[in-house]
């Protein structure tokens, strides 16, 4: 089978498997690219939606604003030339030279620090969190404190150690967000929500 008739196919097991739901058809397209990512249903019970989330990431993407992702892993799984070709452009800072010194003079982690760094980036952006509660606990700070504007927040950390708690942090913002409850998560996830959008900007210009 081609890679398009896999893919197909897949989708097709899923709506056939899936469990009634209410999201609508747009946060549809993003739950089950989220399942098809990690072959995982219970994201159709722990993933939530601010009411604004789509709209926005929508508007971001068509508007060519920047993604910004905290690792390189989420940032490889996005369709670049899908960004680009609305003018957009995906951005890591973990990986840099400055992020690193600025973090071990400070005393925190690169993933907090390249939250700081990126905020002259963040107005309009979308930024995806994937890996690391701490940058999103970063970015959620920044966010109270004015200092950060993104229009859609992509908060799915994965891990033990303050991943859920960062997400119910989120879910208690007035930001667009699209998050999840619990522990589950990842790169993979983060950026498969992130080509939902993609589609969904391609299907609505």
């Amino acid at each position: 089978m081609k890679p398009q008739e896999i893919e197909s196919l897949s989708f097709q097991i899923i709506d056939r498997e899936a469990a009634a739901h209410d999201f609508d058809a747009a946060q549809w397209e993003i739950v089950r690219r989220m399942i098809h990512t990690s072959a995982d249903f219970e994201y159709m019970e722990t993933v939530r939606f601010h009411p604004l989330a789509v709209s926005r990431g929508i508007a971001a993407i068509r508007g060519g604003s920047a993604i910004i992702t905290d690792t390189e892993m989420a940032m490889a799984g996005i369709r670049k030339a899908a960004v680009e070709s609305y003018g957009g452009s995906v951005a890591c800072l973990i990986g840099r030279s400055d992020v690193r010194m600025y973090a071990e003079k400070a005393g925190i982690t690169r993933a907090r620090a390249a939250v700081d760094m990126a905020l002259p980036l963040m107005t309009g952006s979308i930024y995806v969190v994937g890996n690391a509660p701490t940058a999103l606990l970063q970015l959620i700070e920044q966010i109270r404190e004015g200092q950060a504007l993104p229009a859609l927040v992509i908060g799915l950390p994965v891990g033990f150690v303050n991943a859920a708690e960062s997400k119910a942090e989120l879910l208690g913002m007035d930001v667009p967000y699209i998050t999840n409850i619990g522990r589950k998560g990842g790169s993979n996830v983060a950026a498969s929500v992130v080509n939902a959008l993609l589609i969904l900007a391609g299907r609505t210009s």
